[in-house]
């Protein structure tokens, strides 16, 4: 349960020109036109680069489009990459997703206050609902396999380059992509290019395909997680149960958690304003979870950026960029699965309308005027509001007391819990929405009267950082 108080944010609220990068290359490649009169004629390539949820989702929206060759580039298809690995309820239907792939259902989380207040909440869910908690190299295989048995030709490679041709903006130009193919057993990979017709990017924070398109830079956090294994009369306390710790001891803008998985829990925080002490921040919520988890055995050691906010540009000629790629993670949840996979598949659901069957190459204006408007309507506000209540309720430890006492009203626990599950914005009830604005300023005088002050620190070089 990461989506936060929606409701809050309302009451809380009143209270350029391209230009190309050193790694684009200008050369100009070759016109091709294609159509589709005839089988004979050669079809328009796609590529997606990236085989997580954005790409994978992207690519399996691509492969039933009989009029276009679909290839998924990905590096590690056994890939397991940090994440707290909790998907909404919505998702699992949504994308038709299997049980198999959620590793644990979880309706019941604890909050804990940087004073050690508890809070359980959960009574509000119905008997069938629940977070998904999955691992990541479960789920994205699952969605990466289907979209390759719907005909998407995957690519065990690295892309290391994009030559991006100097009228591709208007022009049918082809772009060309430098990788190293990769073959099971071996470690060195081999040198290879390819030409395709549009591109979508879905390869993450650290993204090639943003750094050839000129995208721009934006700020990150970094993300840190442990997966321990615990014995299993521990274990038995996660079955259904996750954690988050808020303090400036586990992170100074964001939240400790310890979520359950299949036979261990994962332990992390992660940190935008004070990166260079993340494994300090590790070992306060190791600490923190103290008994729970003693005698637990750290099995493996994650850690990833997370973007802050929207790519500059999100588009560019026929590239246009998905999931973490495109700064798709919100703020205060820090969540990013569910916005990957949806991305990636309204992306490429209105880029193949573009299309028309495989007889149009879309514009830029075109593309931003359909999958950005359509992805922007859909979830700006909710970016918006996390935003707004990660300003309000991760400042300082006063806020963090007050956000942990306000998680015992009802009222904040269903808008909570709906708004995550369903992914609709909550929180339509004037009357309930003033009590709730009282309540705020109650718990937040209470919460600065007893909480300790944050500690100071100081990063003014690394701070400044992009990627």
């Amino acid at each position: 349960m990461k989506f936060t108080l929606t409701s809050i944010a309302c009451l809380a609220t009143s209270v350029a020109a391209f230009t190309p990068s050193s790694f684009v290359q200008t050369t100009a490649v070759a016109h091709r036109t294609a159509t589709s009169s005839s089988s004979l004629c050669m079809k328009y390539k796609v590529a997606v680069v990236g085989g997580g949820p954005s790409g994978a989702c992207a690519a399996e929206i691509f492969a039933k489009e009989k009029g276009i060759d679909t290839v998924l580039f990905e590096r590690k298809l056994d890939n397991a990459k940090p994440c707290g690995g909790a998907i909404p309820l919505c998702m699992v239907g949504e994308f038709d997703l299997p049980e198999t792939v959620v590793d644990r259902k979880v309706r019941r989380m604890n909050l804990i206050s940087p004073s050690g207040v508890e809070v359980y909440i959960g009574d509000t869910l119905q008997p069938d609902e629940y977070i998904g908690m999955c691992r990541r190299e479960i789920l994205d295989k699952y969605i990466r396999d289907r979209a390759i048995g719907l005909g998407a030709q995957v690519v065990n490679g690295l892309v290391t380059s994009i030559d991006v041709p100097t009228d591709h903006k208007v022009s049918e130009s082809q772009y060309t992509i430098n990788y190293q193919e990769y073959t099971e057993g071996s470690s060195a990979g081999v040198p290879k290019s390819m030409k395709v017709d549009l591109i979508v990017g879905g390869d993450g924070a650290n993204s090639r395909v943003a750094k050839a398109m000129d995208a721009g830079l934006y700020n990150f956090a970094i993300a840190f997680q442990e997966r321990i294994k615990i014995p299993d009369e521990k274990l038995k306390f996660y079955e259904e149960m996750a954690e988050m710790y808020v303090g400036d001891d586990v992170s100074p803008d964001f939240y400790g958690w310890v979520f359950p998985k299949y036979d261990h829990v994962g332990v992390g925080t992660g940190t935008a304003t004070n990166r260079p002490a993340i494994k300090q921040y590790q070992k306060a919520i190791r600490d923190r979870a103290g008994d729970k988890i003693a005698g637990g055995k750290i099995i493996k050691v994650e850690a990833h950026p997370i973007p802050e906010h929207y790519r500059p540009r999100r588009v560019q000629g026929r590239i246009a960029l998905v999931g973490d790629a495109a700064g798709y993670v919100t703020k205060c949840a820090g969540e990013g699965i569910y916005f990957a996979a949806k991305s990636g598949r309204v992306a490429a659901e209105e880029i193949v309308k573009l299309m028309k069957g495989g007889t149009h190459l879309p514009t830029q204006a075109e593309i931003e005027r359909t999958y950005l408007k359509r992805y922007d309507d859909l979830y700006k506000p909710t970016y918006t509001v996390l935003d707004i209540l990660q300003k309000v309720f991760y400042a300082n430890n006063g806020a963090r007391e007050a956000f942990v006492e306000l998680c015992k009203s009802k009222y904040v626990q269903q808008v909570t819990f709906d708004s995550y599950l369903y992914k609709k914005v909550q929180g339509n009830d004037p009357i309930n929405d003033l009590k709730l604005l009282g309540e705020t300023i109650g718990c937040l005088i209470k919460g600065y009267s007893i909480a300790k002050p944050d500690a100071e620190f100081s990063n003014p070089i690394e701070s400044q950082k992009r990627i």
